[in-house]
């Protein structure tokens, strides 16, 4: 009896959810919308034919290192491995922004959910460095749980179908996790996390700040360091909440978007903070989202809820995806107690499960890489030079530092990552080089 009781509980308390699952897969939609528009506009330029890092260049090395093509299409999982073109690259990526849309505006099921997980990880996979940002996965991760949220083939935005609870806890689990792995990665690295001096620094040093950061970096040091140990308390304690009762759950989720949408204003992290949002929907319920919503989308979910029939097939899937994923969540665990846990790391080849963090260290300053050219057919000492703009990274300091995130111009966040390291680390920057000398339109599209 008490068995019967827990159960009816997980898999019918999902009544309660039906603004929880709108909310998430609206957001969801946007961001995959936002993901599949930076690659629309960025991919071919990157790794096209002819891009900086060509990914048929690349396919050949891991075919080469796993000695087959079967093999490596099973370590590295994508559809670009049945053909790869510029054409198709871009077809791809559109064809992906369109079906995101279709999410954002309402209508979602499995199937098309399913699809654009499957799209954005083979995006991710031909990708190379300029997808090697901890939100990829996250989205991925975030994605397949949101196949679970919906029925196979109804796409309606409440359709009879309850959402699973047992998903419910999983997306908190996924919210859980990344904040404990950002809260910890920062406690054991960079000494200016203990000493709450990181934010000194930070506004300034990150990789594209926003037209706040310069405001927020000359603030009081009282200022920083509140800062920094409101960062430790909402990484670190307030996680731990969404696992609890109704109103702890809804305070946790409260601060933390709150937070999230503070890391938005003061700087631009890609869709980071969108995507991160995202699990911590999860800690609402309708009573709690009923008073925020428009009356309308309010009343359709009550309509659904009294409509609504329990689902077997569903209640059994959803438990073999908890199973999975609490199968999946040891290796994520075991890093995020060690004391050498690594940061933005997959342990499956479909990134299912998966360990995030963030800022582990602190730049003290910044270091910029300048790229000039010239006009003139011949270089003597009265050679004019003009700096090479990026679209959002700061160069020319009388440009005020743009809004842009969601956003991502990824070589702008990779000259930031090789400002801090040499040609030998970074190889593809000698041929960006190589690709100004040249003209190359493709690479001079991705500038500003």
């Amino acid at each position: 009896m008490m068995a019967q009781n827990i159960f009816g509980k997980l898999f019918h308390g999902g009544n309660s959810y039906w603004l929880t699952r709108f909310a998430i897969l609206r957001l969801l939609g946007f961001v995959y919308a936002v993901a599949f528009l930076i690659a629309a506009q960025q991919i071919v330029p990157l790794v096209g034919e002819h891009g900086l890092t060509p990914a048929n260049h690349f396919f050949q090395r891991v075919e080469a290192h796993f000695g087959s093509r079967s093999a490596a299409a099973l370590q590295l999982p994508s559809l670009f491995w049945f053909g790869i073109s510029d054409q198709g690259l871009a077809i791809f990526a559109w064809v992906g922004f369109g079906l995101s849309l279709i999410v954002l505006g309402g209508f979602a099921n499995a199937i098309l959910l399913g699809i654009l997980w499957a799209m954005y990880m083979s995006i991710i996979h031909v990708g190379q460095i300029w997808y090697g940002y901890g939100w990829e996965t996250q989205l991925l991760e975030t994605g397949f749980l949101s196949i679970f949220l919906c029925p196979l083939l109804d796409g309606r935005p409440f359709p009879r179908c309850r959402p699973p609870l047992l998903v419910i806890w999983l997306f908190r689990w996924l919210g859980f996790r990344i904040m404990i792995g950002a809260g910890l990665i920062k406690l054991r690295g960079d000494p200016c996390w203990r000493d709450l001096t990181c934010l000194y620094y930070h506004y300034e040093t990150q990789p594209i700040p926003s037209p706040i950061s310069r405001y927020l970096h000359f603030a009081p040091h009282w200022f920083h360091k509140f800062g920094t140990a409101w960062n430790h308390f909402i990484e670190l304690i307030v996680p731990w909440f969404s696992f609890g009762p109704r109103r702890a759950r809804h305070v946790a989720g409260i601060l933390l978007v709150s937070f999230q949408i503070i890391l938005i204003i003061s700087g631009n992290l890609s869709f980071l903070n969108y995507v991160t949002i995202i699990p911590f929907l999860a800690c609402f319920d309708d009573t709690f989202l009923r008073r925020i919503l428009p009356g309308p989308i309010v009343k359709r979910a009550e309509r659904a809820a009294q409509e609504s029939e329990p689902s077997r097939i569903n209640n059994t899937i959803a438990l073999g995806l908890s199973l999975l994923v609490v199968y999946l969540s040891i290796a994520p665990v075991a890093n995020l107690i060690s004391e050498r846990q690594m940061m933005n790391t997959s342990f499956d080849r479909l990134s299912l499960v998966n360990t995030y963090g963030a800022f582990g260290a602190v730049g003290k300053e910044r270091d910029e890489i300048i790229f000039e050219g010239t006009d003139d057919a011949n270089i003597t000492g009265d050679t004019k030079w003009k700096e090479y703009e990026f679209k959002a990274k700061p160069g020319n300091p009388d440009l005020r530092p743009p809004f842009i995130a969601p956003y991502q111009p990824r070589i702008d966040w990779q000259i930031w990552f090789a400002a801090m390291g040499s040609p030998a680390e970074y190889p593809w920057t000698l041929h960006f080089v190589w690709k100004l000398l040249h003209n190359d339109p493709g690479t001079l599209s991705l500038l500003g």
